[in-house]
């Protein structure tokens, strides 16, 4: 394990609760506490994020495919494979990835991996709501006057509808002509999901129908196949 600073292991971190959906090591006791009260309610919970990042590294090979070669991927979490710049780099091996998170752990294993596979990978610590200062930031590793592909998995469903659709937008805003946009969100169809059990004492999370998700990409153009289920 990478060596981090010290931070507060009574915390639960949505990352390292991701990480034990993920079959990880890297979390703690309160995590896997959180992680067991999600599963209690949403048994499909590891299933569901194993899809999510299946999906993203599917999506990440279309947009390398299409000749894109940076990536930004914000709200990472653990760099566990398959993982933005190895599944980009399989495809163009100059690919440049700037990955975001504020996750102490986390930022610990990003930036040992961008160690190991610079140059070319960017490591951002910052709040993803600091728009302006996460971008300048960002500009360091990738050049924001070309086209860019931008990942929000799994990150939009801690933000109020209204959060969340300027969120993106303002993210969208600052993307060169020819970049595209990767969303996805949990959500379960259950009552207890539209009740708010799945924020299960770790953070709030919204359940967002899925025309407040449709809403989210604003007036971009969806590329086939569309708002899918993750495992479609």
């Amino acid at each position: 394990m990478a060596a981090v600073p010290d931070f507060d292991r009574t915390t639960p971190s949505i990352a390292r609760v991701y990480d034990y959906l993920l079959h990880g090591k890297d979390n703690f006791a309160v995590d896997r506490e959180v992680a067991e009260k999600l599963m209690a309610v949403a048994p499909l919970a590891a299933d569901v994020t194993r899809e999510n990042r299946q999906f993203l590294a599917r999506a990440v090979a279309w947009a390398a495919n299409q000749g894109i070669r940076q990536f930004i991927d914000l709200g990472r979490g653990m760099p566990t494979v398959p993982n933005t710049h190895g599944t980009a780099r399989a495809i163009a091996a100059d690919a440049r990835v700037a990955y975001l998170d504020n996750d102490a752990v986390v930022l610990g294993h990003l930036r040992a991996l961008a160690a190991k596979a610079s140059p070319g990978v960017t490591v951002v610590d910052g709040d993803v709501r600091e728009v302006t200062t996460i971008l300048d930031a960002v500009a360091a590793g990738i050049d924001l006057s070309a086209p860019a592909c931008l990942l929000m998995g799994f990150l939009l469903h801690f933000f109020a509808p209204d959060a969340a659709q300027d969120l993106v937008a303002r993210y969208v805003a600052a993307l060169a002509p020819g970049s595209c946009v990767v969303l996805s969100a949990g959500r379960g169809d259950s009552d207890a999901a539209d009740k708010g059990a799945y924020s299960a004492g770790a953070t709030r999370v919204y359940n967002h129908s899925v025309a407040e998700f449709a809403s989210f990409f604003g007036p971009l153009e969806l590329v086939a196949p569309g708002l899918v289920d993750a495992r479609a």
